[in-house]
């Protein structure tokens, strides 16, 4: 039976919802907003968390509020099909991969909620144990680059690792500084992205700087110009795929079989899509590790929550929320975190 087979057939029975904004600063140049979706049903609440980018498609589904015909008895396999009916968005949305964020946020609300409603945790109804989870903290260090956020938590959190996004304008004497701290476990080209705050040239003097300071980094969604692809040929074994994952399919069409690829759950945009994603990248010796989205709610502690379950041993970008405030606090936990599933539903903590 596959994974998803184990949770399809859960009955759900959704009576009315609602929407919560969040907004929180997460950098000096990025204000974070998402919204939860609360489901009710059965004197139980069901939520899960729209990751969305562009702010204004939050605020006009926040307007519009529970517009949605979600009302009735479902099981998570209907109600996924019955959701892919409906338009999530009032008005286009401003990204095409955005009603894939959206239709994750309902599902696994609808998930949460069933689980409830049955009084089981996911992890007991998928047969699987909740294990620690090991995760780095994904950070830009600004322009000019400063080593100052890198510094600034690892004065905190001595044992911290990090994902960071290298840029053209880190000089020699950054990525020797950044090489001392021996905390950097990967490194985001970014070269996939296109028109966002976060787009990164093919830049064949960065590349060669980053590959060789940092030999055992692993190396995510790199541009493959031919320059680029023959540098980075010996070290295939570290190229990691993120941005271009929303399916099997994109698996399978990838430039070469991949040691390691990024399972984002709100990209993937449904159960059924990332739970089979689980089942071929173990079919098939594929390692994979979590991501996340900037989440400021459940969202978070739900993909901790999955990776704990599917790939806690990974480098998941996954770190708790705290980590991405500009001053991050004091007190926050180190890696791995300990299990903390929810007696019931799929919750975190």
């Amino acid at each position: 039976m596959s994974t998803y087979e184990l949770v399809a057939d859960l009955p759900v029975h959704i009576e009315d919802y609602a929407l919560e904004g969040l907004v929180r600063d997460v950098s000096s140049d990025f204000t974070r907003k998402s919204t939860v979706i609360h489901l009710h049903g059965a004197g139980e609440e069901g939520i899960g968390e729209d990751v969305v980018y562009e702010p204004v498609d939050h605020e006009i589904a926040q307007r519009a509020g529970p517009v949605l015909a979600l009302a009735g008895e479902w099981t998570i396999r209907s109600f996924s099909e019955h959701l892919a009916t409906l338009e999530l968005f009032p008005e286009p949305a401003q990204r095409d991969v955005s009603p894939l964020y959206r239709t994750w946020a309902y599902e696994s609300a609808a998930l949460d909620l069933a689980l409830r409603q049955a009084g089981e945790p996911l992890h007991a109804v998928l047969g699987r144990e909740s294990r620690p989870v090991t995760f780095v903290v994904s950070l830009r260090l600004g322009e000019p680059p400063s080593l100052e956020p890198v510094t600034r938590r690892l004065e905190r959190y001595p044992s911290l690792r990090f994902k960071l996004d290298p840029t053209s304008s880190w000089d020699e004497e950054l990525i020797g500084a950044l090489v001392r701290t021996g905390a950097v476990d990967s490194v985001d080209f970014k070269g996939l992205y296109v028109g966002s705050i976060v787009d990164q040239d093919a830049d064949p003097v960065l590349y060669r700087r980053v590959i060789e300071a940092f030999p055992d980094a692993w190396l995510e969604d790199p541009k493959l110009t031919p320059e680029i692809d023959e540098m980075l040929a010996p070290h295939r074994g570290r190229i990691t795929w993120d941005a271009n994952i929303h399916s099997i399919a994109d698996i399978e069409s990838l430039p070469f079989a991949p040691r390691m690829v990024n399972l984002k759950p709100s990209r993937l945009g449904g159960i059924k899509a990332l739970f089979d994603a689980y089942d071929y990248t173990a079919e098939h010796g594929i390692g994979a590790y979590g991501g996340g989205q900037f989440e400021l709610g459940p969202g978070r502690g739900q993909i901790q929550y999955l990776a704990s379950l599917f790939h806690p041993d990974t480098p998941n970008d996954t770190s708790p929320s705290g980590f991405h405030a500009v001053d991050p606090e004091p007190g926050l936990p180190a890696s791995p975190l300990p299990p903390a599933p929810s007696t019931t539903g799929f919750r975190w903590g």
